[in-house]
């Protein structure tokens, strides 16, 4: 018990480390396809694939990852700070907004390869497998009545390894498994016990595939930074998610997901920056926290059902049922969806950030989930249908059923 407690417990700080790497990872390659990176030539010297800090701190501020200057220079300190880019020349600790030279570490060689950083490559090459294959061990399935949406049992992802050569004994994998749990990349779905090679079911804790803003990784930092305060966790309001609430100064005006109860009155409104909220947090008992990613207090709030009536799957499906199907496309942007679900059997829309990504959809409050990118999700509660959606590609296809007028 106490190991696993002492697992947990350095989890938050790994998972920070792991979200840097990735959204380092993820900025080189952009910088790569705008040909921001490349040869360039220094008192006479010729330095390959490296970029000039001016020239990024505008690329920065003009796609909008940083607000202003001084926050795109602060992100790149916190990536100099974690070994991800340094000046060309090692000379230089400091990140500045000048016509410096400075390269990623992958670029030439220098990333520091050390036993943690090894782990967590291994374990997002091992993810982007399983998501890529066909028929994945990352199913839904269930562990004492509640359902997991992508977990796998510790022997099938034995078996996995064995047959596809990432290991070649049963002990070598449960020693790399142990090792993916320790750094923080998998862990029991109920968060109770270490890795076996048993029917327990595993999950991976980070979505590599999902494009990471860069002024996260300072709230992050500084959220890790407070005594006291817990990290959150990948289940409650984990920046992970797509559908957590940003809310920062630096946008002025305000938005909020509307919720309309028959009365058309509003009942639901956040002020601050466009966000989405995570729907894993709605629970159909009552209290909804809504997490944030600044030091503004935390918003809580019980918003009523916006169902004039309960449905069930049946009547839903029944013949002449007042409901007729929609096919709508959303397409994510890096701040999520932009819609809220909630219900257990079938669930519903509940809230819809009126300038995100699913209105301009067609998404409407009391529109009913049929299917997520062709699954059937018409008999599953809202948790299971909302990691469907966290976990699946940036475009997300829904069946809905809309109330005839």
């Amino acid at each position: 018990m106490e190991h696993s407690i002492s697992i947990r417990s350095k989890t938050p700080i790994r998972l920070h480390k792991a979200e840097v790497m990735i959204a380092g990872e993820q900025l080189r390659l952009r910088l790569h396809d705008g040909k921001l990176i490349k040869e360039r030539r220094y008192h006479l010297r010729t330095y390959p694939n490296c970029f000039v800090a001016q020239e990024l701190i505008d690329w920065l501020v003009g796609h909008k990852e940083a607000p202003d200057r001084a926050t795109a220079v602060s992100l790149m300190q916190h990536l100099m700070d974690h070994d991800i880019v340094h000046h060309v020349c090692d000379k230089r600790p400091v990140f500045k907004d000048a016509k410096l030279l400075y390269r990623f570490r992958k670029d030439d060689g220098t990333f520091p390869f050390n036993k943690e950083v090894k782990v967590f490559m291994r374990g997002q090459h091992l993810y982007e497998h399983l998501i890529a294959g066909k028929d994945s061990i990352l199913q839904l399935r269930e562990e004492h009545s509640v359902a997991y949406q992508r977990c796998f049992p510790g022997c099938q992802l034995i078996d996995w390894l064995l047959k596809n050569g990432e290991v070649e004994s049963r002990r070598q994998g449960v020693e790399l498994s142990r090792a993916l749990q320790e750094q923080g990349i998998i862990r029991h779905v109920s968060k109770k016990h270490n890795f076996f090679d048993s029917g327990l079911l595993y999950q991976f804790c980070i979505n590599f595939r999902r494009r990471r803003r860069l002024s996260e990784l300072l709230n992050e930092s500084e959220q890790d930074n407070q005594e006291g305060i817990p990290a959150p966790t990948p289940e409650d309001s984990n920046p992970d998610s797509p559908f957590v609430l940003h809310k920062t100064p630096h946008q002025e005006g305000n938005t909020g997901f509307h919720s309309e109860e028959p009365s058309n009155v509003m009942k639901w409104t956040v002020g601050g920056r466009r966000g989405s909220l995570n729907s894993l947090q709605l629970h159909s008992a009552g209290l909804s926290p809504l997490a944030t990613l600044s030091s503004t207090p935390l918003v809580r709030c019980n918003p009523k059902s916006v169902l004039t009536r309960n449905f069930t799957c049946e009547e839903l499906l029944s013949p002449g049922a007042p409901f007729i199907k929609r096919v709508l496309t959303v397409m994510g942007d890096a701040l999520g969806w932009g819609f809220v679900v909630r219900g257990a059997a079938p669930c519903y829309v509940q809230a819809v950030d009126p300038g995100g990504p699913a209105a301009a959809a067609g998404v409407k409050v009391r529109q009913f989930i049929c299917q997520v990118n062709g699954q059937c999700v018409l008999h599953l509660e809202y948790r299971t249908v909302s990691w469907l959606v966290m976990t699946g590609p940036p475009t997300v296809e829904l069946e809905v059923m809309v109330p005839l007028e």
